[in-house]
């Protein structure tokens, strides 16, 4: 396999069949030791998380297919630690988008001064550039439709798919008494033009609570599969 990119949390290899996995790794964004899904670089190797990573993320691309949306998942390899994908290009150099069902991380950070800590948001969908050298900037619809990033449709399609997902995220996680706060996403295009959910969906993507408390990524992997 050919290493094309080398990422915070897996690398990409080129397949000869057209496609490309995704090697798995235990290194989770966080600053000072402490995880945080929002931060920009790696702050902590936890063993074992790129294992916990996959096994939830092949739960839920599975459950996403089975609901009609289209995602780059084609299978993977729990002994490997590497999953299968289609190939699909990014919106511009990299978009982050998040849903938001509770404010806190970022979001409290920049609004604290409209909102406590905590309260409900209704799904919101915000998008960041991934650029770690300018903090991972947020960016409305108009400015990616001005800067030729994604068209005004493709960005309502691509929050109308952030919100079925985490719809069906949050539903899979309220059956184990686990509240979703927030998730962070990222989406790309195949090569005929159709949006696709990428990357992964793991417990190092998103923000979970149980009974008021913040669960870390390998706690919630190992109740969500209890």
């Amino acid at each position: 396999m050919e290493l094309i990119y080398t990422g915070k949390t897996k690398n990409v290899y080129a397949l000869e069949n057209g496609n490309y996995m995704l090697k798995f790794k235990d290194d989770c964004t966080g600053k000072d030791g402490v995880f945080d899904p929002g931060e920009n670089a790696v702050g902590l190797t936890i063993e074992g998380v790129g294992d916990v990573n996959l096994q939830m993320s092949i739960y839920f691309f599975e459950k996403i297919n089975a609901a009609g949306i289209k995602t780059h998942y084609v299978s993977a390899n729990l002994q490997d630690t590497t999953m299968e994908v289609v190939p699909g290009k990014n919106f511009g150099h990299g978009l982050e988008v998040i849903c938001r069902y509770k404010a806190v991380g970022s979001f409290l950070r920049r609004y604290s001064a409209y909102i406590e800590e905590g309260a409900d948001l209704p799904a919101y969908v915000e998008m960041t550039f991934k650029d770690d050298e300018k903090g991972d900037p947020l960016v409305t619809k108009e400015g990616l439709v001005a800067l030729g990033v994604m068209t005004d449709e493709q960005y309502e399609e691509v929050k109308a798919m952030t919100q079925k997902i985490t719809a069906i995220v949050a539903e899979e996680l309220a059956k184990k008494d686990l509240v979703l706060y927030d998730i962070k996403f990222e989406f790309g295009y195949d090569k005929d033009g159709n949006i696709m959910l990428i990357d992964e969906v793991a417990s190092g993507n998103m923000r979970v609570y149980k009974d008021g408390k913040y669960i870390d990524p390998m706690t919630l992997s190992e109740l969500f599969f209890a």
